[in-house]
């Protein structure tokens, strides 16, 4: 059994990363889809009001409110599955969540691109989110970095820079997904 995290700022190839785990037969457990879900029961629109209510789940129920939600769809998938993706940590607390929850098992993956080229990818997605703005963008990151997600970045088992192709990412990916970390240069290694 092997539980895969994944944590980066918006644009950085964190859904990509996801996708390549959907084609592998790797089920994924998507944190963004119980805020979603939480919105829906709120009457509310996801696409308008994602990040209000994140930050409402954080304040009414704790900074783990969202892990705490995921850990049972993550333990659900693992009755078939050895290996399933979590994607979109946000936090040191949601890291220790998962930490808690799945021990050793727990391997979490940062994966990074400069602002310049993650406001790129967003603008050619043409995302109806206002991520295609870059004054949008650097809102969300300043949000999700206030949520803790440099801390969770510091804390990543390994790294995965996103600036090369996109077939060099996916393949990267890949590895992660099968061999784990030890396929992967550690963030320890590539800091030494």
């Amino acid at each position: 059994m092997k539980v895969i995290g994944t944590v980066g700022l918006p644009g950085s190839g964190k859904g990509e990363a996801a996708a390549v785990a959907r084609e592998e037969g790797v089920p994924v457990v998507t944190m963004g889809d119980v805020i979603r879900e939480e919105c829906r029961k709120r009457g509310l629109d996801p696409a308008e009001h994602h990040g209000e209510i994140a930050t409402a789940l954080r304040e009414e129920d704790g900074p783990e409110a969202i892990a705490e939600r995921s850990i049972p769809l993550v333990e659900e998938k693992l009755e078939v599955a050895d290996v399933v993706l979590v994607d979109g940590l946000r936090s040191g607390v949601e890291l220790e969540c998962f930490e808690m929850a799945f021990g050793d098992e727990f391997v979490l993956a940062s994966i990074e691109a400069p602002f310049e080229v993650r406001a790129e990818r967003l603008l050619d997605r043409a995302r109806d989110d206002s991520d295609s703005d870059r004054e949008a963008l650097k809102d969300r990151e300043k949000r999700e970095l206030g949520f803790g997600m440099g801390e969770a970045m510091d804390r990543a088992d390994v790294r995965i820079e996103n600036t090369d192709t996109l077939e060099r990412f996916r393949e990267q990916v890949s590895v992660l997904l099968r061999e784990g970390p030890d396929g992967l240069q550690t963030t320890r290694e590539v800091r030494e």
